[in-house]
């Protein structure tokens, strides 16, 4: 059953045009790799996706959910119900420990606190980061902040979890965990995972992979077995 269904869609930066009539599916549950070059498009899928922004053309709905068709309320509201991120660049607040960076989607979004604290302490305590919870931000290193971005992003259990080059600052053994992590992490909650790279090695990891270059869908495969190259959108 599919989740996330992407068709014709178009995305225009000043002359710049970002997405080019893309079409493509992520089926509820499954794990995705999104791969190509920098300015390929695949961040900007990510973020029309995400309900970050809105696509200048096509159609893009989630869970029957026509995103152009939300207003900002009912945008902000998606994104706190369905959607986890996870970037590259971890954006915690500096003013707050830890915990209340992970707590601080729930208190928005009016979910009740004392269950997403708890499971919030559980994941915490399978990544080993329990003792940053106390913490601020720049008292972690590089990993452990990492670890505290997955954990904010899992906190609400989304449909879906989306990861823009979670591994881009990372060695390849560090990158090869964080990959594993997610992995696991989604299946445990039964979201739907997108992880957006430029790294062949990072994308080989999923059975799933999507090849995107300058706007268009450039190929697709499911499970390990390759499909052939898509022919360039007209």
């Amino acid at each position: 059953m599919s989740l996330v269904e992407v068709k014709e869609v178009k995305k225009v930066f000043g002359d710049f045009i970002a997405l080019n009539g893309l079409s493509l599916s992520l089926e509820e549950g499954e794990q995705y790799a999104i791969l190509g070059a920098s300015g390929s498009g695949k961040s900007t899928l990510l973020y029309l996706i995400g309900g970050l922004d809105k696509s200048d053309g096509g159609s893009l709905t989630v869970d029957g959910n026509h995103l152009n068709k939300l207003s900002d309320e009912k945008l902000a509201r998606y994104r706190n119900e369905y959607v986890g991120f996870v970037f590259q660049f971890h954006f915690l607040l500096p003013s707050m420990n830890c915990l209340k960076n992970i707590l601080l989607p729930a208190e928005i979004g009016g979910h009740k606190i004392k269950a997403v604290k708890k499971r919030a302490l559980e994941i915490a305590s399978h990544l080993g980061v329990t003792h940053c919870l106390n913490k601020y931000p720049f008292q972690l290193s590089g990993g452990e902040q990492q670890r505290i971005n997955i954990i904010r992003a899992l906190s609400l259990k989304p449909k879906l979890l989306l990861c823009d080059e979670p591994t881009g600052n990372l060695d390849s053994v560090n990158s090869n965990k964080v990959t594993d992590l997610l992995k696991d992490l989604a299946k445990e909650f039964k979201s739907t995972l997108a992880v957006v790279t430029h790294d062949s090695l990072v994308a080989d990891a999923f059975e799933n992979q999507f090849v995107i270059r300058d706007g268009e869908l450039a190929s697709a495969r499911t499970g390990f077995g390759a499909t052939p190259p898509l022919p360039p959108h007209t």
